[in-house]
């Protein structure tokens, strides 16, 4: 089959990215239900879906429910740092069990992160006493989730 996507060494072909299409749906999909669809033997789907773990193409992972697990209040929340500390306090930041994303961006902010806590109390202090603490960070601004329209796993 002809490559179609490649990084330089290792190249993805039309079945690669159906595997990782089907993972992504549902990463408990039985390599057997795709390689029927795929009209091949799930020995060929299982040996391919080794190689794009290996090579980092996919990971599988647990993905829970923060609603589930008692966090009832998600906020983005945009970061503006001392220049010079803005690697140190994103590492900083990356300590707290609140946070669960954390990007260095260019504009208004130097990171946004998008913290989960069960309540808006616990929000709050989640900014007063421990954000607003982390030496570089010079000011926050939070917008608390209302609704996610879309969240997928990319």
């Amino acid at each position: 089959m002809e490559s179609i996507i490649g990084t330089g060494m290792e190249k993805l072909d039309k079945i690669d990215l159906f595997i990782i299409d089907a993972m992504r749906a549902d990463g408990r999909e039985a390599f057997a239900q795709i390689a029927e669809k795929l009209n091949v033997s799930p020995g060929m789907i299982r040996q391919r879906y080794n190689r794009l773990v290996k090579l980092g193409y996919l990971k599988v992972v647990a993905v829970t429910n923060p609603l589930m697990m008692g966090k009832r209040t998600m906020a983005m929340i945009g970061v503006r740092t001392d220049g010079r500390k803005m690697l140190d306090v994103a590492n900083k930041l990356a300590r707290f069990d609140e946070v669960i994303y954390i990007v260095a961006v260019s504009g208004r902010y130097d990171l946004m992160i998008e913290v989960f806590c069960r309540d808006h109390e616990d929000l709050l202090g989640f900014i007063t006493e421990k954000l607003s603490k982390v030496d570089g960070v010079r000011e926050a601004e939070s917008f608390i989730y209302l609704k996610i329209a879309k969240e997928i796993y990319f």
